[in-house]
């Protein structure tokens, strides 16, 4: 029996694709009869031909590995995905350096430990990427025995 002309106005009264249109297999031969949209709604109306719910993705998987994420699991190297710079950009990580280095440096200036043409110097110099860190910067200084006495 093909019932696909039925089936293509049923999909298109319920508004759904055609896989998603039910016909119940012990009514085949009332709805093979139906040829008009009206015979096609009283059947729906009856309860012969259905809609399949829609089926979804489930997402619990997903919510279990970003559970296992935010308790610091599977971030090892095995699971990193791009480069370095594409899970920190350069630009972050320039920012994270550079600020505490500018602070300390102000810091140094404000209570007179370095005079203010060194601070300069240090500034320069911090901008060109001269120090990895605010501990280098200290370390730097006193090895070229820049603290005011």
């Amino acid at each position: 029996m093909d019932l696909k002309n039925q089936k293509e106005l049923a999909a298109d009264i319920l508004k759904v694709g055609i896989s998603r249109v039910w016909i119940n297999p012990t009514r085949l031969e009332e709805v093979s009869m139906a040829i008009r949209r009206e015979d096609i709604r009283r059947l729906i109306h009856d309860g012969f031909i259905k809609k399949k719910p829609e089926q979804g993705v489930s997402h619990g998987r997903a919510k279990k590995k970003h559970k296992q994420k935010k308790l610091g699991r599977k971030r090892g190297y095995g699971s990193r995905a791009g480069r370095k710079t594409a899970r920190l950009p350069r630009k972050r990580k320039w920012i994270q350096k550079i600020r505490p280095i500018r602070r300390h440096l102000k810091k140094l200036r404000a209570r007179r430990m370095i005079t203010s043409s060194t601070y300069r110097l240090l500034y320069r110099k911090a901008k060109g990427n001269s120090f990895r860190s605010k501990a280098h910067l200290d370390t730097w200084i006193e090895d070229h025995d820049l603290y005011r006495r």
